[in-house]
């Protein structure tokens, strides 16, 4: 595991989260038609900032390492999965569906087609 490629800048270099907008002009907005006064926005926008933070780095804390401990054991177990059964289950089922596609080939070619051409040629003399 190496930690020393982390980047501390940009934390989502694929943006996956980029639907998520927290910041305030993402959040609260007022129209033309409607406005609060200067000092209350200025405030609004401190308290928002402020609690957005703190809280987030609260909830990080205190469950960040659970949630990354369990969607790393669940990333594993998937991976253990797909490797060790999914993966050879439908190698198997492939190598033996090739036996089955020549059989059903076989079959089809030596009793299907016989009697469809059989069939054809009683009717191909009726015409219209």
């Amino acid at each position: 595991m190496d930690t020393s490629k982390l980047d501390f800048i940009n934390r989502d270099p694929n943006e996956i989260n980029r639907h998520i907008k927290v910041a305030f002009e993402d959040i609260l907005a007022e129209p033309d038609g409607i406005r609060s006064i200067d000092g209350v926005w200025w405030c609004t926008n401190i308290c928002f900032l402020f609690w957005r933070s703190c809280l987030y780095k609260m909830l990080t804390l205190t469950c960040g390492l659970c949630i990354a401990s369990y969607w790393g054991s669940e990333f594993a177990f998937v991976a253990f999965w797909h490797i060790w059964f999914q993966t050879p289950i439908l190698r198997t089922l492939e190598i033996n569906c090739v036996s089955c596609q020549k059989i059903y080939a076989m079959c089809v070619n030596c009793w299907l087609i016989p009697v469809c051409e059989a069939c054809g040629n009683l009717f191909i003399h009726f015409k219209p």
